[in-house]
């Protein structure tokens, strides 16, 4: 057995997975052998779901069952609505995702179901990846003064989210652009998160404690959270009504520590393919808005640190850097930014934890102990 410490486990093979893979180099994701691309164009959320829980696209029927099964899910209990009432007021949206996600349990038929058995686990994940919406859109409104809006039944599963938030049927770019991000975000191989459930899954606890322990990695600044820093970029700059590549420069050169934001990542080395995908659709909103000066500015930054030579170092734009100006113009707070990546995640959450099990193994790496030997006791009364 290796000594060789590896930090963060990074490099470290753990699993076998043929979920998705990231070619950094590339700058390639696929997921079961579908590109990004296809996917974000051409799949639902929904379909995207399904892709990685049973392994292949649906027909026809298998998605209708599917999205019909998420949609008949999307309620949730008055006791939890009553629980999210009280944290509105002082409570972090991704907390209150956290204690919500936790509650789900509670009057579940599958509550007590054997964790080794699928189809059980494949319910609570469906009923975990239906009612995340419905949670998140009525926390921000409660804590608005306003009363949470009801699901929509015919509604997917991306427009009745921006439904249940805004209170109106958003328009076909607006629902489409929504989809496609939940798409682009549903897996990315073993990050922090990701890998969070799969520990906690191995021991065979349930998908409710797997898929809450998500949650709870992914609220941590280093994992979530990147796109809410770039929006803050954005909002400082059209504040002081900077130049964009003026600010940037100046906070590069005069600013201690700052990075940009949304740009480089532990995988690719070259551009992020979702945060190219992503561009297009701000543009797209952006025109349709009659405003573009997000995708102005962020495309302004992304040039002028092209120029800088940035991309040759492996220092490229990741997904977070357009994600956030394409959630604020979908009308999206800044600090629902996270909480809607968990949203989307427990697409690969679940997968990764029903892949895992069918050939488990307890997670227990070890750590190499670094305190004394030969430490002699003290009864409390000497010390």
């Amino acid at each position: 057995m290796s000594d060789e410490l590896k930090r963060g486990l990074e490099g470290v093979l753990v699993a076998e997975s043929s979920l998705s893979n990231i070619d950094g180099d590339a700058g390639r994701l696929v997921y079961r052998g579908y590109a990004i691309e296809d996917l974000a164009r051409e799949a639902s959320y929904e379909e995207a779901c399904y892709l990685l829980w049973h392994g292949h696209l649906p027909d026809r029927d298998e998605l209708d069952a599917f999205a019909d099964a998420l949609a008949n899910e999307r309620a949730v209990d008055d006791r939890i609505l009553a629980t999210l009432a009280d944290l509105a007021g002082d409570e972090r949206p991704m907390a209150a995702l956290r204690t919500a996600v936790s509650m789900f349990s509670a009057g579940d038929p599958d509550s007590a179901a054997n964790p080794r058995d699928r189809e059980a686990t494949l319910r609570k994940g469906r009923r975990v990846a239906a009612k995340v919406p419905t949670v998140l859109a009525a926390f921000d409104r409660l804590r608005n003064g306003e009363e949470p809006v009801d699901p929509h039944p015919d509604l997917g599963y991306a427009a009745n989210f921006l439904y249940m938030l805004t209170g109106e049927e958003p328009d076909d770019v607006a629902a489409e652009t929504f989809d496609q991000a939940l798409v682009l975000h549903a897996d990315h191989g073993l990050n922090a998160s990701t890998f969070t459930t799969m520990v906690i899954a191995s021991t065979y606890a349930d998908a409710y404690s797997a898929l809450t322990g998500g949650v709870g990695a992914l609220s941590g600044p280093l994992h979530g959270g990147a796109n809410q820093d770039v929006m803050e970029m954005l909002y400082e700059i059209d504040e002081t009504d900077a130049d964009p590549v003026e600010f940037v420069a100046d906070a590069r050169e005069n600013r201690e520590d700052w990075r940009v934001p949304g740009w480089g990542h532990r995988v690719y080395n070259v551009k992020d393919p979702r945060a190219d995908i992503l561009q297009s659709r701000l543009e797209e909103l952006g025109e349709s808005a009659g405003e573009t000066k997000w995708y102005d500015a962020t495309t302004a930054i992304e040039n002028h640190l092209r120029e800088e030579g940035l991309i040759e170092k492996g220092i490229a734009p990741n997904v977070d850097f357009y994600s956030g100006s394409v959630y604020h113009q979908l009308g999206i707070p800044m600090d629902m930014y996270t909480p809607i990546f968990a949203m989307s995640r427990v697409g690969g959450w679940l997968g990764h934890v029903l892949e895992y099990q069918e050939n488990n193994r307890l997670i227990r790496p070890r750590a190499r102990y670094t305190g004394s030997e030969d430490e002699s006791f003290v009864p409390v009364d000497q010390r």
